[in-house]
């Protein structure tokens, strides 16, 4: 007879590769949340100084400037050049982000970082923030790709509303262009390097999380994954070679799945919430694609002086692109205290989170 070990085992295997799932398989959450008494007191970002455009694309690997911006609405992105990480981008966003309201590191008692690509698989890239900073906290980072910012911004919102952290940092970052295939015209053009960080505080009665959902469906996780690496497949030289550790993505069946996820998500929200699209102040979307962001403020009737839009700049920066976004809103101006942002992030997972906050 199989010992216990032995049956588990059997039980648990699985082939390493996993096939994509249809978009029928997609499941839906109703369950939404409430979170109030906090509010962001400061922000900041952080983008790398090389500047890679479209035109550079063509000049270097022969792509096709006008199909990258007819399909994705991208002109530009930047890339983190060799001798920086993750980790420099996060520490940058977060200075930034405590000069702009005046709360020094060691005020900071909790510090979350939102990414999918760590400087290492440990120490965590929240370590090494902390440490760099100086700050004397607990720090750990949170997966969830591209709805990494959103969740990260929801788990520490739960500390300071119940007065277990007095000022949190909160930071999305991810440097995409060391985990894509460069010479893939398909996934390569869409994605950037960016970091962004909010220090979060108490707030008011009726400030912070009016509503928010997080969601997740791991059966489309094949729609968008990195294959190898992990414990399930052991990266290998011919993994390597091959290029099985890099990310790999069905955008057909991924951009379905996106439009509809944050189309139904953000009703939802709304709904429960007792909101109209014309109460809300700004939508800050995940900026990964433009015919996404088209298409979902097409369904939910946003008009466009609602909609903010750097996509054309940097390209999807993951983790990063939502806080990035809310500090470059809040420098021009488009958001203050008062304001009720609704911001959504949805990606690899597959993971969606969609909240509104009264700022």
């Amino acid at each position: 007879m199989a010992s216990t070990a032995e049956s588990v085992g059997s039980e648990l295997a699985r082939p390493a590769e996993r096939e994509p799932v249809p978009q029928a398989a997609v499941s839906w959450s109703r369950r939404t949340r409430t979170l109030l008494g906090v509010q962001v007191l400061g922000t900041g970002s952080y983008v790398p100084e090389t500047i890679v455009s479209n035109e550079d694309l063509k000049r270097e690997r022969g792509f096709d400037p006008q199909w990258i911006e007819q399909r994705t609405g991208i002109l530009a992105r930047r890339h983190l050049p060799p001798h920086l990480a993750t980790s420099d981008m996060c520490i940058a966003a977060a200075r930034r982000a405590l000069d702009r309201c005046n709360v020094r590191a060691e005020d900071i008692d909790l510090v979350v970082v939102g990414t999918f690509t760590p400087d290492y698989q440990c120490p965590t890239t929240a370590n090494l923030v902390q440490s760099a900073l100086g700050i004397d906290a607990p720090a750990f980072d949170l997966q969830a790709a591209c709805s990494g910012f959103v969740y990260a911004l929801a788990t520490a919102a739960q500390f300071v509303a119940t007065g277990n952290s007095h000022r949190a940092l909160v930071i999305g970052a991810d440097c995409n262009s060391r985990i894509v295939d460069q010479a893939d015209q398909k996934i390569a053009p869409l994605f950037g390097d960016g970091a962004g960080a909010v220090v979060l505080g108490r707030g008011d009665a009726h400030q912070g999380l009016m509503c928010y959902q997080l969601g997740s469906d791991g059966s489309g996780g094949p729609m968008l994954d990195r294959p190898v690496g992990g414990t399930k497949s052991p990266l290998t030289a011919e993994d390597l070679a091959a290029g099985r550790h890099l990310l790999r993505m069905d955008g057909r069946n991924v951009f379905k799945w996106a439009v509809r996820a944050v189309v139904e998500s953000i009703d939802r929200v709304l709904h429960q919430s007792g909101m109209r699209v014309e109460d809300v102040d700004l939508f800050v979307l995940h900026q990964a694609n433009i015919r996404i962001i088209n298409n979902v403020a097409e369904q939910l009737a946003i008009p466009p002086e609602k909609l903010f839009n750097n996509l054309a700049r940097y390209g999807n920066t993951s983790a990063g692109s939502v806080p990035l976004a809310l500090d470059e809103a809040v420098r021009g101006g488009r958001i203050g205290q008062g304001s009720t942002v609704l911001m959504a992030g949805f990606g690899a997972g597959l993971t969606w989170g969609t909240c509104l906050f009264n700022w």
